[in-house]
């Protein structure tokens, strides 16, 4: 038999805070993972970042595809979209395109964006589509027990490793660099002021903008991402780093051993929507009748 799911609510306390406007971007929609996972910072840096640009919830959009990170949607007073596994971007897409007003942030785990969705990222950056990527880096499939991950590390031993991961993990911060990203950040979970920062700057440039969030899976990694490593590991980007550097950024992304923490990169370009305005532009002149 089954049994019907509940939603479940926050209390009348918040509620009221939440209808004062302090956590006006905060669904009634309580977060569902683990204790201690650093899931919860990001949804409230983001509803911190949305508070503090004042945008329209009307205006803005959240799209996400498959796994703990993709209950996002459900936690935040805006729209959402729930896509597929690894779809995120291209629905992002669609939703910009159309209506180019809008506010669109596409958020993903490792899993979902690094695997089965990591021939989409390539072309979202190319194409400079004017979204915003917030990807959530635990380095394990959380949501299905526990699973290895495009960016587990070597060594961790999980259901589908049962003898130590022997592979590298990926390095998305080179991998978004090397396909042209007009704007690149690392933010990390236990360092919630910053994180707030980082965000909203990431949704105010005009481009695709991919905010890379490192975040321990308290449940399911018992070893190489605790707080307690990551808090040591992670640094602040070195005074005097110019993020107009492309090669700069490459060499800061290199050191996997000590994240740093900031703006690695950006670039001021044509965004998606200016090269089809562009295009609209050319085809109008050219089928204007002509005058005397």
């Amino acid at each position: 038999m089954s049994i019907p799911i509940k939603p479940v609510f926050v209390d009348e306390k918040l509620r009221e805070v939440q209808e004062s406007g302090r956590l006006a971007y905060r669904s009634h929609a309580l977060p569902t993972w683990c204790p201690g996972c650093g899931y919860f910072a990001i949804v409230e840096g983001l509803t911190h970042a949305c508070n503090a640009m004042n945008l329209p919830r009307d205006q803005t959009a959240v799209v996400s595809g498959i796994g703990c990170s993709s209950r996002f949607p459900f936690f935040v007073d805006l729209y959402g979209f729930h896509t597929l596994h690894g779809r995120a971007l291209p629905v992002a897409t669609g939703i910009k395109t159309a209506n180019d007003r809008l506010t669109v942030i596409a958020v993903g785990g490792d899993g979902d964006g690094f695997a089965i969705g990591g021939g989409h990222i390539a072309h979202a950056a190319k194409r400079n589509v004017d979204i915003t990527y917030l990807l959530f880096d635990n380095g394990i499939y959380g949501l299905t027990k526990g699973q290895t991950s495009p960016t587990s590390a070597v060594g961790l031993r999980t259901s589908t490793s049962p003898f130590d991961n022997p592979e590298r993990p990926l390095n998305p911060l080179l991998m978004l660099l090397s396909y042209g990203v007009s704007w690149l950040g690392q933010a990390y979970a236990g360092r919630p002021d910053h994180l707030r920062g980082m965000i909203a700057d990431a949704i105010a440039h005009r481009g695709f903008s991919y905010l890379h969030i490192l975040s321990p899976c308290v449940t399911f990694d018992k070893t190489s991402r605790t707080y307690v490593n990551l808090g040591l590991q992670v640094r602040e980007i070195p005074e005097g780093h110019d993020p107009t550097d492309l090669m700069a950024a490459m060499r800061l992304a290199q050191d996997t051993d000590q994240p740093a923490l900031g703006l690695f990169y950006h670039q001021k370009r044509p965004t998606l929507g200016d090269t089809f305005d562009e295009i609209a532009a050319r085809a109008r002149a050219k089928t204007a009748p002509a005058t005397d």
